[in-house]
């Protein structure tokens, strides 16, 4: 495996790692740009951005980028995230000049044509009312919402209705002049690829298509708000999501943060998962997790269950987080919850787009490559005294976040359960 990279005269990033036993290459055109980065009145453009991307060209219609693409087998997608936008496909090597060519073109030459904004416009109305329909994304967004109160962090990457319909041209030409400039853009290829053909296709294009813009927008960094927020609605179940601060992206105690994670709700011989679930029969789904970004980050519980349980749920949960935080804990523990990790990372290093999209998240993160071995040192280092620390640090009580959706209407309850005062 061989880690390239080269800048171009503008500040574009070309970035490889060739993987010569694969038969495949993963290619994906990054913006370190997305929600977050958005006012108010734009919520929802890098996403409606994302999408126009694909419906043509000056020498492409939709339906053309779709055949160009099926007729070398190729799988193709795109993403937005709140700190990185990407667009991306996976092609047998042989086939990477046609990938590199079609990707170029919808990076670089969206038409954003008024008719077909309208139809894409429909679409993503479709995608909000389907997010609201499912009770566990609807509560993400809700307990976002609250989590990182009055922020940009907090809005919904989708928009709203009301955003969503006012975006026109003119909204999505001045995003693309403030964020899509060379600074913020990485070209990023995994597996069968050859580092001098990636900079030979890709150079020329983008740093004569690409100039420099403005000074790239300082991003603020969100102060999370505590508090309980209970969104009634007549389902079966009451879904909630409880979390706190975690660390960041960069933060080296996010180390400490994955083991307690995966101990307190990350697999199925989690604490949360075998009290909640196994011994008391409270939840169906219970599970914690654990988001990054570059100056802050999350770790939250998810529950789902009826109302009747409720009560004992929140407890259960409250006990198991108050256990970790005394150190109610092995070494055993410890060592268990550091190998299920490390088999993660090492799995996941078998598929092309999961190496690709981590020497992108890394490059715009830490501006080098991390090595797989350097991941699995620093979470070797990780001692009992380090999890406390971290578990005490996200949960305290007075700082929590919580979020409902179903028919949970008391808020006394909720805090007395979780002591949250």
């Amino acid at each position: 495996m061989t880690y390239n990279k080269t800048i171009l005269n503008n500040g574009v990033r070309i970035i490889t790692e060739e993987i010569e036993h694969l038969k495949s290459v993963s290619l994906g055109i990054w913006v370190n740009t997305g929600s977050r980065d958005e006012t108010g009145q734009e919520n929802g453009v890098s996403h409606f951005i994302e999408h126009m991307s694909f419906k043509g060209t000056p020498t492409r219609s939709s339906l053309d980028i779709a055949r160009d693409l099926d007729a070398i087998g190729g799988l193709s997608n795109a993403f937005t995230g709140k700190e990185n936008t990407c667009f991306y496909g996976r092609v047998l090597g042989k086939h990477f000049p046609i990938l590199a060519e079609v990707l170029s073109d919808i990076f670089l030459n969206p038409l954003f044509d008024p008719i077909n904004m309208e139809r894409e416009r429909e679409v993503i109305f479709q995608e909000i009312n389907m997010m609201e329909d499912s009770p566990d994304d609807n509560l993400n967004e809700l307990f976002n919402s609250r989590f990182w109160f009055d922020h940009p962090m907090g809005r919904s990457i989708l928009g709203t209705g009301e955003t969503v319909s006012t975006i026109n041209q003119k909204t999505i030409s001045n995003y693309i002049r403030n964020y899509y400039i060379p600074e913020r853009i990485m070209v990023v290829a995994a597996g069968k690829v050859d580092h001098e053909t990636m900079v030979s296709h890709f150079g020329p294009v983008f740093d004569s298509a690409l100039k420099g813009g403005s000074p790239n927008p300082e991003r603020s960094v969100p102060a999370p708000k505590g508090g309980v927020s209970l969104h009634f609605k007549e389902l079966e179940q009451v879904h909630i999501c409880l979390g706190g601060e975690a660390p960041s992206q960069i933060d080296h105690g996010r180390f400490a943060c994955a083991i307690f994670n995966t101990i307190l709700g990350g697999n199925m011989s989690s604490r949360l998962f075998q009290e909640v679930r196994e011994n008391r029969g409270l939840a169906y789904s219970i599970y914690s997790f654990l988001s990054s970004y570059a100056d802050t980050g999350l770790l939250g519980v998810y529950a789902a269950t009826e109302m009747k349980n409720i009560k004992l749920l929140l407890e259960t949960v409250q006990q198991e987080i108050r256990k970790m935080c005394g150190g109610d804990f092995t070494q055993n523990d410890l060592a268990a919850a550091r190998e299920h990790l490390i088999g993660g990372i090492y799995l996941s290093s078998e598929s092309a787009d999961t190496r690709m999209m981590r020497l992108a998240k890394n490059e715009s993160i830490f501006g080098r490559e991390v090595s797989y071995e350097e991941l699995v040192d620093s979470l070797e280092k990780v001692v009992l005294d380090d999890v406390v620390e971290i578990a005490g640090g996200v949960f305290r009580n007075q700082d929590l976040t919580f979020a409902s959706l179903g028919p949970l209407e008391d808020e006394n309850l909720v805090r007395e359960c979780l002591n949250m005062g």
